[in-house]
């Protein structure tokens, strides 16, 4: 039985690990943990919500994928504003049943959806 999630993983090119970290850190607002020192390669590990993100390193990949992480907010509209103010471009998606939501790219292109519950 699966019982949660205990972990999701991202991965940026490694010339763009501090711009992910500024990102992730300081604009959606995560906050860094310490990463195990058993972990030799670059990477950073993050508290989001009730998960972990953890991001690593790879060259080479094609990001422009559907594939997301789907991060449940509590003002939407506002997250809006904000992506919107610094240049991102958002992309609507149908809507679904109890949720309003939309998708962005980070900086290094992986998918990202914002969404919130509505009564």
């Amino acid at each position: 039985m699966i019982t949660g999630v205990i972990h999701a993983q991202v991965n940026v090119p490694s010339d763009k690990l501090d711009e992910a970290r500024a990102f992730y850190i300081d604009f959606l607002g995560m906050k860094q943990i310490q990463r195990p020192p058993v972990f030799k390669s670059n990477g950073i590990w993050l508290h989001a919500g009730n998960f972990e993100l953890h991001i690593g390193v790879e060259d080479g990949v094609e990001r422009i994928t559907r594939a997301h992480l789907a991060y449940e907010v509590t003002d939407l509209a506002n997250w809006r504003k904000r992506i919107t103010d610094n240049g991102w471009k958002i992309t609507e998606h149908p809507k679904i049943p109890n949720y309003e939501r939309f998708h962005f790219r980070d900086p290094s292109g992986n998918n990202i959806e914002l969404i919130q519950r509505t009564p």
